[in-house]
Formats: C-alpha cells, sequence, structure tokens
C-alpha cells in the first residue's frame, strides 16, 4: 500500500466531502493525530480497518480509495439545508403498494376483498418484525380462502411494479448523498427486491430491514438503529416515506422528513430534489 498517496486521497476525499480534519474525527471516532498522521504518509501500513472507518465515514468506496482508481469515488455532498444522508421507504415510495395482490385473491377465492386485506393487516406486524414466519401466515391465508399452498410472496411480487420516478431519484441521490433503504419488510422480500432490479441495484450505504432489526417503523428502535447506521448527526438524515406516523416518529428524533405521494409521484420526485439540491 501506498501510503503517501493513500494519504493524500483520503485528503483530497475528506476536502471534497466538506469536512474538517476535526469533522471526521468526531463523526469516525478516529483520533486527530492519526488521520493527520494516515493523511501525511506518515503511519506506515495503516489499519485496513481504520480506513475502512474513514471511507465509510467520507462516503467513498474502500477498493476504489486503495486501488487509486479516483472514478470510482463518490464525492458526497451536502444539501443547502444540511442533509447528508436520505432513508427512502419502499412500499408506497419505490414501489407502488400491493392492493392489486388482495384483489387477485379475492377474485380467484370468491371472498370479499376486505375480509383478505383484515386478515393482512393482523399478522402484518408479527411477520415484518420476524416473529411469525411467513409460512404461518400463508397456512392461514389458505385456510380463509379454503385454498390450498397460497403463496402471499408470489401475490405480492406479481402486484407490485417500481415507480420510475423515484426510481431515478434514488439513483440520482445515491451520486451526491449517502442512501439507504428503512422499510417494513417480510423476511426475504427486500433481498429479492434489489436482486430483481424492481428497486435500484446501489451500494446502499445502510439497509434496515425490520425483519432483521426486529421491530417495525414507527417503532423508536428502528430509527435508533437507522441513526447509528448513518454515522452522521440527525439532523444531517431525510426521511421519506408515505406514512405520515414514521414521518412524525422521525421528526421526534431531529430528522428532516418528506412525505411521498405514489398517486403524484412526479411531483414528489420534483419536490424532493429541489430539497436535495446542493449547497
Amino acid at each position: 500500500m501506498d501510503e503517501k498517496g493513500l494519504g493524500a486521497r483520503l485528503q483530497k476525499a475528506r476536502q471534497n466531502a466538506g469536512l474538517t480534519q476535526q469533522e471526521l474525527c468526531h463523526k469516525s471516532g478516529l483520533s486527530y493525530s492519526t488521520l493527520a498522521k494516515i493523511e501525511r504518509g506518515a503511519i506506515k501500513s495503516p489499519s485496513i480497518f481504520t480506513i475502512q472507518k474513514i471511507a465509510d465515514t467520507i462516503g467513498i468506496d474502500l477498493d476504489a480509495l486503495v486501488s487509486g482508481d479516483t472514478s470510482r469515488i463518490r464525492h458526497m455532498k451536502k444539501s443547502k439545508s444540511g442533509l447528508s444522508f436520505i432513508y427512502f421507504d419502499v412500499n408506497g415510495c419505490l414501489v407502488h403498494f400491493f392492493n392489486r395482490a388482495f384483489t387477485e385473491l379475492a377474485h380467484m377465492s370468491g371472498k370479499p376483498s376486505d375480509l383478505i386485506e383484515s386478515l393482512f393487516w393482523h399478522y402484518n406486524d408479527q411477520i415484518c418484525r420476524g416473529e411469525m414466519p411467513l409460512e404461518d401466515f400463508n397456512k392461514k391465508l389458505s385456510e380463509l380462502l379454503e385454498i390450498k399452498d397460497i403463496d402471499w410472496k408470489e401475490y405480492y411480487f406479481n402486484a407490485i411494479e417500481p415507480i420510475s420516478d423515484s426510481y431515478d431519484l434514488i439513483t440520482w441521490a445515491s451520486t451526491h448523498y449517502k442512501v439507504g433503504l428503512l422499510t417494513n419488510s417480510m423476511p426475504g422480500f427486500l433481498d429479492e427486491l434489489i436482486a430483481r432490479n424492481i428497486i435500484p441495484d446501489l451500494k446502499y450505504d445502510a439497509i434496515i430491514d425490520s425483519s432483521k432489526i426486529g421491530h417495525i417503523k414507527p417503532e423508536i428502535e428502528i430509527y435508533h438503529a437507522a441513526e447509528k447506521a448513518a454515522k452522521c448527526d440527525a439532523k444531517e438524515i431525510l426521511s421519506i416515506d408515505d406514512s405520515r406516523a414514521n414521518l412524525m416518529a422521525a421528526e421526534k428524533l431531529g430528522w428532516h422528513v418528506s412525505w411521498f405521494d405514489d398517486y403524484s409521484s412526479g411531483d414528489s420526485a420534483s419536490r424532493i430534489r429541489n430539497l436535495l439540491e446542493p449547497a
């Protein structure tokens, strides 16, 4: 590893991110003397874990930083309102809500759609916390519909569609800011959404999946986990969500919030872009 070259690249990336050495140390937990020595190449073979911590805090790719391929280094910015980290919800923000799944199940079974939806919401929180296996819900759904082997996941993925305006928005935002996903999700659904490229397969800076955290929005614990993962001050975080209750919970922690209306996705995306105008 070229210590002097690495130190110079770190220094330039830090400056491009608008951070002083003191600010970077505060955010990363690194001592000032250690950072100063790394930047001037005085430390021989700095720990890869230390470099990773610095890279994560600045918002740059570790491999690109070490290799010297500066074309792959993201230069993070702050918006005029001081935002540096953007959390996107998934259902109702990145994909259209899955109401069509209830309609299809009702049509197939002859049962009222509102009855199916009522059963879903009765168990949804437990499943999204990871407290109830999806297989158990499928059994209850099969019993209600009097049809064997109903797979809710299949109907969910058949019903959802990506929201093109927000797909473009999060892709654009990722070139200027750190971005993450903060969502109530059934086990495995979020990973598959990314794998299928229904939501962009980006290098997310944080993914907060309720089924892995064990808490759902608007429970305060999931926001604490998201804030810790963001590695920045609460006032630098923007939460984009289609639920007013979820936004209120984030706002109480000092986050910025923006409501997304998937029925007017173009207007919502445009409003958020204006909010994220770089300083």
